[in-house]
């Protein structure tokens, strides 16, 4: 058996900035959530996360919080440290400068063109690296932006609320509010720590939501309210919808070309893209290679029955998160999503648990699509 390059105190250090990624879970967006401690003769002497697009890096609060304790250090960072110029100088540079003796990463850069430059600049400054230390937890907590780095869409979780009975809204369309307060308030959570929330048209017309964030404790951290999507191939969101009242930014994908509904839009201050619909319908695919274009790593769907069956069915969703209240509300209530007929139960769609937790007076169900 090959011994662990890493001891009990290195998984320690890593944790505890795991811990502080998590921090900038709502601000760092749309870059990742990253975590630092600088650890000399046992002893922590700086901590540091990335709290906002354009703020510090980790590392750089970290060094901060230690000055000229650094020299000598070993650095447990999340990710490994960038090596380029961006709206902040390189991490790499600042590590060298401060004369650190090692540096531990969780993952190395998610950027083929990037991987391991950064640790082999380190090395040769004479700088030791290791590299994988809870690689998994970083990968979860960054789940989005490494897949848009390495080339693919955001991540999505799809959001559900409904009865025992899989029901989430009555027949006539009543629906506020089948599940409690304390499942509100985790929605208003989930929805901060993701770059989009995503809507169809036909939730704007039957609700007229919101969709930003206004409980106080998920507006801790956050900087700016997440882009609200609305897919309207037919150009039908009213230009007084609540969500174009509300601070932060509203983009409409369409596939209707009327000057007159766009300028009134235009004039509301939504975005407007408009995409191909051959058949009528936005293809979900082009949505989410656009959104990954706009730098969006997460996303929040939070939509009828219709768009949540879209996204369940095609196996665009990462995670189902549902809440299930502990009601019955009958067979002509309507479905949380909607599928066509299913000729056997094998052409079902499965999903196996991830997480199962009382949420109030609800559940909290999150699954993840099974593997065919």
């Amino acid at each position: 058996m090959t011994a662990s390059p890493f001891t009990a105190d290195d998984y320690g250090h890593m944790a505890r900035a795991l811990q502080l990624a998590v921090r900038g879970l709502s601000g760092a967006r749309p870059n990742p959530r990253v975590g630092c401690v600088l650890v000399k003769d046992g002893r922590v002497i700086g901590e540091g996360w990335h709290a906002y697009a354009g703020g510090p890096h980790a590392e750089i609060v970290a060094l901060q919080a230690a000055g000229a304790e650094a020299r000598g250090a070993t650095c447990y960072v999340t990710l490994e440290p960038c090596r380029h110029q961006g709206r902040t100088g390189p991490c790499t540079t600042a590590l060298i400068d401060a004369g650190v003796r090692e540096v531990v990463a969780a993952t190395e850069d998610p950027n083929p063109k990037m991987t391991g430059e950064g640790l082999a600049i380190l090395r040769a400054a004479g700088i030791a690296t290791r590299a994988g230390l809870l690689a998994g937890e970083a990968e979860n907590l960054n789940a989005g932006f490494l897949r848009r780095m390495r080339g693919g869409g955001p991540y999505v979780r799809v959001k559900a609320g409904m009865s025992l009975d899989g029901r989430a809204a009555l027949a006539g369309g009543g629906s506020q509010w089948i599940t409690g307060a304390a499942a509100r308030r985790d929605v208003q959570r989930w929805r901060a720590r993701s770059c989009a929330v995503v809507t169809g048209v036909g939730t704007v017309l039957a609700d007229d939501p919101r969709l930003n964030v206004r409980e106080p404790d998920a507006l801790e951290g956050l900087r700016e309210q997440p882009l609200r999507v609305v897919l309207d191939a037919k150009l039908r969101t009213p230009p007084k919808a609540r969500l174009l009242t509300e601070p932060g930014r509203v983009l409409i994908f369409t596939a209707t070309a009327d000057d007159e509904r766009t300028k009134k839009l235009l004039a509301a201050g939504a975005g407007i893209e408009t995409l191909p619909a051959p058949d009528g319908r936005l293809d979900l695919t082009v949505v989410l290679q656009r959104l990954a274009q706009r730098e969006i790593n997460e996303v929040w769907v939070e939509a009828g029955p219709r768009l949540t069956g879209a996204f369940l069915q095609s196996r665009l969703a990462d995670e189902l998160i549902a809440y299930v209240a502990p009601k019955l509300l009958g067979h002509d209530a309507r479905a949380m999503a909607e599928f066509p007929p299913f000729d056997t139960l094998a052409d079902a769609p499965e999903w196996h648990w991830r997480d199962v937790r009382v949420c109030g007076t609800d559940l909290r169900l999150i699954l993840a699509p099974k593997q065919r």
